[in-house]
């Protein structure tokens, strides 16, 4: 039976813009079928069946041939009818079919609505389908995997495996409470603070999986500094691997930022290459710092490179260009052009910040330097590592905060309608994660297996 929430019938073309040799369109809702018979002037194949069709316009006149395939509902990606036409793949084509689509009735969908269609159906929660756009995105392998593992429900898994145990705690919480007036304290009888506290371990456990998920994500924006002819340009040449900037011996090349994009162990890095810091009367030049420590003050790190050759304090020029912007957690220091001096400084601290010695051009010390990188950005995957957002870790870190008030208000305070509430705001902002909670809810399973009357 076809959810009845959404009306309309939508359509898209599905594959990316450009010419191809296929091109899909698809149709979502109650119409579709109807909508896809009109234009082929043929009754349809049978479902899962791919059928060949002409498409034809108003007057009869045939537009386009190929493949029409029906999924009817609810088996289908939105749980919906789905019909898929598979023409060819040409721009104006494509455009074509899909404005006969909109006059035999169909409305243009909007950015993700099919995705969302099949969430609002229950074939998927807000994870998978956020990890549809993910698998699609995806800029490494393991990117690509993790993305796969929260498509197939393993990030939605783990949260909802804690959820179960949230609204079990809950439900201890509530019978304490229903019988306060007994002679028997459950506040105080250690259960709850187990069940609290075991709580507060897995939220944290999934907090760190979807950590690294996140990194597999966004990745690190890693921003390269240093004065002219430092070798900066040479130093994203050997981290990208390619001859991808200039390098000349004329102070001032780079004088724009570059972007390139990377992969260092496995984790996704936006590498950037800024023009020379230094005085300057070259307008040109001069803006190029200005965008320089536009980058810097963006970076989640920087590296500061500099020539060991020269005998230079690589602090100084952090002091002179973006001193308020000096951090030791996002600053790491690169003596470079090793291989030209025999005044080597082998630390791996350099008052205070990580320093590494490298020679970009003879490519040594890179390696190190990018076990650095990935060692700085905490990134250790696992095996199942699955795909997460930024809103998934705020949704967990709000929820560890009202665990953390939770555990107060039962052991300093011994407040049981206290520890309730907080309890509930943890569960709302854990359930955030996949689109799943109400008050209903507990409400079901509190009347549904737990007896608390008397």
């Amino acid at each position: 039976m076809t959810n009845t929430v959404n009306q309309t019938t939508i359509a898209a073309i599905a594959t990316p813009p450009g010419r191809g040799g296929v091109g899909v369109i698809r149709l979502s809702g109650p119409k579709a079928y109807s909508i896809a018979q009109a234009l082929t002037q043929k009754v349809l194949p049978q479902a899962r069946f791919a059928g060949f069709r002409q498409f034809f316009d108003e007057q009869g006149d045939v537009l386009d041939e190929g493949l029409v395939i029906c999924f009817p509902n609810p088996n289908s990606f939105t749980g919906e009818d789905v019909v898929e036409l598979q023409g060819h793949g040409g721009p104006v084509i494509q455009n074509t079919l899909l404005t006969r689509l909109l006059e035999l009735g169909a409305t243009a969908a909007k950015a993700g609505e099919f995705s969302m269609r099949a969430f609002e159906n229950g074939k998927m929660d807000l994870v998978q389908a956020e990890a549809i756009a993910d698998l699609i995105d995806a800029t490494s392998q393991a990117a690509a995997r993790s993305a796969v593992r929260s498509l197939q429900g393993v990030f939605s898994n783990k949260v909802n495996t804690v959820l179960e145990k949230l609204i079990h705690l809950r439900l201890h919480v509530e019978a304490a409470i229903d019988f306060s007036e007994e002679e028997i304290d459950f506040l105080a009888d250690g259960k709850i603070l187990s069940l609290l506290e075991e709580v507060q371990t897995s939220v944290a456990a999934v907090q760190q999986s979807a950590r690294q998920g996140q990194l597999l994500r966004e990745g690190l924006q890693v921003v390269i500094a240093g004065k002219p002819n430092a070798g900066k340009s040479s130093l994203l040449n050997a981290l990208a691997g390619n001859d991808r900037a200039i390098v000349t011996d004329i102070a001032g090349t780079t004088r724009d930022v570059l972007h390139e994009k990377i992969s260092l162990n496995g984790l996704p890095i936006t590498l950037t290459d800024t023009a020379g810091l230094r005085e300057t009367g070259d307008v040109v030049e001069k803006e190029g710092i200005r965008r320089a420590i536009k980058e810097i003050e963006q970076a989640d790190l920087l590296l500061l490179v500099y020539d060991l050759s020269q005998g230079e304090n690589p602090l100084d020029l952090a002091q002179n260009y973006f001193e308020n912007h000096l951090d030791h957690k996002r600053l790491m220091l690169i003596g470079n052009k090793c291989d030209l001096t025999d005044q080597v400084d082998e630390l791996n601290d350099y008052q205070g910040f990580r320093h590494i010695t490298v020679s970009a051009k003879q490519d040594v010390g890179v390696q190190a330097l990018i076990d650095a990188i990935t060692a700085h950005a905490g990134f250790q995957p696992e095996e199942d590592t699955f795909i997460a957002r930024t809103r998934h870790l705020d949704a967990m870190k709000r929820t560890q905060h009202y665990l953390a008030e939770a555990h107060e208000q039962l052991v300093v305070y011994h407040a049981g309608e206290l520890v309730a509430e907080s309890l509930r705001l943890a569960q709302n902002a854990l359930g955030e994660i996949t689109g799943d909670f109400s008050a209903d809810d507990l409400l079901g399973v509190i009347f549904g297996s737990f007896c608390i009357g008397k």
